[in-house]
């Protein structure tokens, strides 16, 4: 590993990280994490990122997520990868996922800051509220896919004539979209506009980069090869365009019951996942489970759909329970059956 990233292998060395005061960012991993463990992306990108800031004061950390333990309880790490910028003991900004664009504005943000004013607790609030702000959300939903259309409507209902005419001409150039309905969310559909610095909807992305509206698409089309011109000749989707609120609404009602959780029933990938799995078999519930390491799409798109932060997640006829927590006091609370609606 480069020696300018330190691996940190005990609580201990966390807090004595903790008490120097020190502008520093840390990398919680997994090994089970395919795109978080050594010689992933990832990983390179933070170490790229490590030697461009070699001659600042900034210092970069790993942590190997459930190995350590105690230190991601005390940062409050729920999934890998996840990055946290510090100044001493306060956690200034967290990124979730693999996001290398975002990764380095974490990084450029903190690295702006004053050394002088480090123990300026109003600097550090600011940068908080900034990273944890709508701008994180937005910049998670522009990523979901390789090309992302903000809408009003869902591509089999458009609820508006440029939103149809959108999807008309992306249909007609054989481009694979997911799409995200901006009247569901006011909070996106109003940060968005900032974000992008345009006033209208639709807004088409490719590769997390704004493109434009219906006029330059339009423009774009009558020129000849559209898929040419966004540079997304080999792009290609999994699944058939949809919008992610309903590839989420199919999964959430797959079954009466439907776990979302860390690996699968008989190989949970976390002690949360386990723990809730044990749970419900102790109370004799059948339930359809989802993997949401095994895509990234649902993973982030369903903290945003839900409005619940981790996993694992637990339905029932399609309405969302809670998370292990939750679970825990209902099992404890008596039937867990009937509070789940499944009974009675």
């Amino acid at each position: 590993q480069n020696m300018v990233v330190q691996a940190i292998n005990s609580k201990e060395e966390f807090e004595d990280i903790c008490k120097e005061g020190s502008k520093g960012v840390i990398f919680f991993w997994a090994k089970w994490q395919e795109q978080s463990r050594l010689g992933s992306q990832i990983q390179d990108i933070f170490t790229a990122l490590s030697d461009k800031y070699s001659a600042s004061n900034i210092k970069f950390y790993t942590v190997e997520a459930e190995e350590i333990h105690s230190v991601s309880e005390v940062a409050g790490i729920t999934v890998v990868p996840t990055f946290c910028t510090i100044i001493g003991s306060k956690i200034l900004g967290k990124l979730e996922g693999v996001f290398p664009q975002e990764l380095s504005s974490l990084v450029k943000q903190l690295n702006d800051v004053p050394t002088n004013t480090i123990k300026d607790v109003g600097i550090s609030e600011s940068i908080s509220k900034s990273n944890n702000s709508n701008d994180q959300k937005l910049l998670k939903l522009i990523q979901l896919a390789p090309v992302m259309l903000f809408m009003k409507g869902t591509p089999t209902e458009p609820r508006c004539g440029f939103s149809r005419k959108i999807v008309e001409i992306l249909n007609q150039h054989s481009i694979q979209f997911a799409s995200f309905d901006i009247l569901s969310d006011e909070e996106v559909r109003a940060g968005l506009k900032v974000l992008s610095d345009w006033p209208t909807y639709p807004q088409l992305y490719v590769n997390g980069t704004f493109v434009g509206g219906l006029d330059i698409i339009k423009d774009m089309s009558a020129e000849g090869n559209l898929k040419e011109q966004l540079g997304i000749l080999d792009i290609q989707l999994p699944v058939p365009p949809t919008s992610i609120e309903e590839r989420l609404k199919e999964l959430i009602n797959q079954a009466p019951v439907m776990l979302f959780m860390k690996g699968d029933p008989t190989a949970p990938r976390c002690g949360f996942s386990r723990t809730i799995v044990e749970i419900l078999n102790t109370h004799q519930i059948a339930f359809s489970s989802f993997d949401i390491l095994s895509d990234e799409e649902v993973r982030a798109g369903l903290k945003t759909y839900s409005d619940w932060p981790t996993y694992p997640q637990l339905y029932a006829k399609g309405t969302l329970i809670g998370g292990l927590d939750i679970v825990k006091e209902m099992a404890a609370g008596g039937d867990l059956r009937v509070q789940m609606g499944l009974e009675g």
